[in-house]
């Protein structure tokens, strides 16, 4: 929402407080549907709980086009919540069903990414030649087409638990932070990114397309993350570096320099973001071949909860001195706190 939040905002007659509001909507029941999609995942199988996911997320974007009252949207985004989480941890369970390893963990990540990323830098254009609704238009489009792999995908194994159940798992709560330090601070930092740089005087399509970096630059490391996973070599020396570069670009932003600094920045956080993500989920998949789908949703889980609190606080930074560049500070503290898991994440 952070790239369109202004004309949402004068759409809903909110503030800007208010559309993070929706992001937040969003991932209460992203999380929520998080380790009921990884069980379901591991016990029905990955395929018949991703075309659940699909059909969520086109009831929730055909629900937002119909009103531009701010408590539908709420109530679309909160259905739109439930598809987008359940279909991670489902897409994800496919590529392990389908025998794919860290490389292919790590090309899936990315095109998670490149959706998000696509939108920051095409939807801001999109609603100023259209309308408000422009948003919601290209996501149902995307949901709609999602469906048309998953039909030609046939039966995969199924798994039935064993043990102890992954929530009482402590050796998946480090893989957790570091997902949340990554993936998580990223989508807030993304959320937020255009609305911190049209502050700063960019024209709503450029504001767009830097912003954008921050997601769509996972494209390029997450699959290349994938690689060094599969080497399983050097990996927490391979994640410290990129939680402290992520920490550097959230700082240039944070700086409110030239538009190139905040350019630069925006692509190292996002490049930086996006190399550990294949290395945390086969970690997770390999601590748990008894419930894999359950410990991907738990590990992301803990980035979700991270999106869900830290995007309406940092939408509140705005309304603080310094116009938003505090929330981008507080980004690259916490990029640099999270190293100090590495020690006890069983990698």
């Amino acid at each position: 929402m952070g790239a369109v939040a202004d004309p949402l905002a004068a759409t809903y007659g909110v503030s800007l407080a208010a559309i993070g509001l929706l992001t937040t909507a969003l991932f209460v029941t992203h999380l929520g549907a998080q380790l009921p999609a990884g069980i379901g995942s591991d016990r029905l199988g990955a395929r018949a709980v991703a075309l659940a996911a699909v059909g969520a997320a086109v009831s929730g974007n055909t629900l937002l086009l119909a009103s531009d009252a701010y408590a539908v949207g709420i109530a679309g985004r909160l259905a739109v919540g439930i598809g987008s989480g359940a279909g991670f941890v489902a897409g994800l369970d496919l590529v392990r069903a389908g025998g794919g390893g860290p490389v292919l963990h790590g090309a899936y990540g990315g095109a998670t990414m490149a959706g998000g990323g696509l939108a920051l830098m095409v939807v801001p254009w999109l609603t100023d030649v259209t309308s408000w609704r422009a948003p919601y238009w290209s996501a149902l489009g995307l949901a709609v087409l999602a469906a048309v792999p998953l039909l030609a995908v046939g039966r995969l194994p199924r798994l039935r638990h064993t043990g102890e159940g992954p929530l009482r798992d402590r050796r998946l709560l480090p893989l957790g932070v570091l997902q949340a330090a990554t993936f998580g601070l990223a989508v807030v930092a993304g959320n937020w990114a255009v609305t911190l740089l049209e502050r700063q005087g960019a024209a709503p399509a450029v504001a767009g397309l830097v912003g954008g970096f921050i997601l769509f630059a996972g494209v390029v490391t997450r699959p290349w993350g994938g690689t060094l996973a599969r080497r399983r070599t050097g990996q927490r020396a391979i994640i410290g570096a990129s939680l402290l570069a992520a920490a550097a670009g959230a700082s240039l932003l944070a700086a409110g320099g030239p538009l190139w600094v905040s350019a630069t920045g925006a692509v190292a956080l996002g490049l930086a973001a996006g190399v550990p993500f294949a290395s945390i989920f086969d970690a997770a998949q390999r601590l748990r071949p008894d419930a894999p789908g359950s410990a991907v949703a738990l590990v992301n889980a803990c980035a979700v909860l991270t999106i869900l609190v830290g995007t309406p606080l940092a939408g509140l930074a705005f309304e603080l001195p310094g116009d938003g560049q505090l929330a981008f500070a507080a980004i690259a503290a916490l990029c640099i706190l999270a190293t100090a898991t590495l020690p006890r994440a069983r990698l």
